[in-house]
């Protein structure tokens, strides 16, 4: 990887760090998740010079799956990273709704070769541990970045110069034209640019786990997405790794009392990757189809994630201010319930590398153009995945109102012409 010069050189025409001196040009990202290593590889692409800092020391196999519209393959795929994703990924044929007390299939989405001919791209799935070394495969083979582990980002200030200087653990100084806060829900970029406090539990908590296809009898292996719609409950499972191992998220509405006890545990809402409590799970399901309960009692362990967010963007003031930016779930948290949490952070980072891009603009002005073209965009999925966690959990009358509607209009429900198209 290419070195990174930290300062600037001396006295030049660097007082104001603008975009017609491109080689000047240093963007900090601060964090090498998924939108920080696909911000990175976006902004090497156009030319920037790159340095990414992460706080932890080394990356693992943490995660679950992740579904990818064709709103983000297209951009994956304009990175030319079509060929290596698509080993690694699963391509699933259909999208299919059933209850989860009766089983019976609600409504059904074609994806597969139905998604390509409409929107140029496919929907395909992906365990989130090998979409993230694809993106950091790429960076390193670009040779745009510079990646540097267990180095923990402090603070920044703005300068007078047109220069951003963060403060690094160790007592390092590290300057640059550009922060990019890409530093996920708890972001220490987000807290001191907007200082609105913490995200808050939604009251939900997702049961996640993954399953080896071949160890399952055959009735329950899978190509396809199923979703299973329940009171107060959804289960999501789809296949990833080329299809050999089935992702199953089971999403319930948890306990009062149990995520009382979760926030007064320093941490623990922050760790996603808890150890889960299967009797509790079984109880807070209740009678489900007996193909579902089938599946659930295959898991040996679950992990557990309590779900977080805040509020729906209100402005362009939340993705931007000066020249500092935030991407990903450092602006933007997404319920997942319209599996777009993934997919907004590339699409973030594509955005932010075009306008940096952009030699005729200050930096300032450069986010600023990035903040207005995205933040309504994402405020629209964030609402929409809200919604859907309603309209997934129903009860009553709502419930049969749902069912009735996907009955009717399965396939003009659940297909995304904004979202898939965008």
């Amino acid at each position: 990887m290419r070195a990174f010069r930290a300062g600037v050189r001396a006295e030049s025409a660097t007082k104001r760090l603008t975009m017609r001196h491109m080689s000047e040009l240093r963007v900090l990202i601060s964090g090498a998740g998924i939108a920080g290593l696909a911000a990175a590889l976006a902004c090497g692409r156009a030319g920037l010079g790159v340095r990414v800092i992460e706080r932890a020391g080394a990356f693992g196999e943490v995660g679950a799956g992740i579904q990818l519209g064709p709103n983000v393959t297209r951009i994956l795929h304009g990175w030319g990273l079509e060929r290596p994703l698509a080993p690694l990924a699963a391509f699933p044929d259909r999208l299919q709704v059933r209850s989860a007390v009766s089983g019976r299939e609600l409504g059904v989405l074609p994806l597969g070769d139905a998604m390509r001919r409409q929107y140029g791209a496919p929907y395909v799935t992906v365990h989130r541990a090998d979409l993230h070394q694809l993106l950091f495969d790429a960076v390193q083979g670009h040779g745009g970045a510079q990646l540097e582990l267990a180095s923990e980002w402090l603070s920044f200030a703005q300068s007078s110069d047109g220069s951003v200087e963060s403060s690094v653990a160790g007592g390092r100084q590290l300057r640059s034209a550009v922060l990019l806060g890409a530093d996920g829900l708890w972001s220490p970029v987000r807290q001191q640019l907007l200082g609105d406090g913490d995200p808050l539990p939604t009251g939900h908590l997702a049961y996640r786990a993954l399953l080896r296809q071949s160890d399952l009898p055959a009735g329950l292996r899978t190509g396809q997405v199923t979703a299973w719609l329940g009171p107060q409950l959804h289960v999501v499972q789809y296949p990833v790794r080329g299809g050999d191992w089935l992702n199953l998220v089971v999403v319930v509405h948890g306990a009062p009392d149990w995520l009382r006890a979760a926030n007064a545990t320093p941490g623990q809402l922050a760790n996603w990757n808890q150890h889960a409590d299967s009797a509790q799970l079984r109880g807070a399901l209740g009678p489900v189809a007996s193909a579902l309960q089938a599946l659930i009692e295959t898991v040996a362990a679950w992990r557990l994630w309590i779900l977080c967010d805040r509020a729906p963007m209100s402005g362009p003031g939340e993705h931007a201010r000066g020249r500092v930016a935030l991407l990903g779930d450092a602006a933007h948290p997404m319920r997942p319930y319209l599996a777009q949490g993934a997919g907004m952070a590339i699409e973030d980072a594509q955005a932010v590398s075009l306008a940096l891009a952009d030699r005729t603009r200050p930096v300032d002005v450069a986010l600023a153009a990035f903040a207005a073209s995205r933040w309504l965009r994402n405020r629209r999925v964030q609402q929409r995945s809200r919604r859907n966690g309603q309209v997934f959990h129903a009860r009553g009358l709502l419930r049969w109102g749902r069912d009735a509607s996907l009955a009717m209009l399965g396939t003009r429900l659940l297909d995304l012409p904004w979202l898939y198209g965008g």
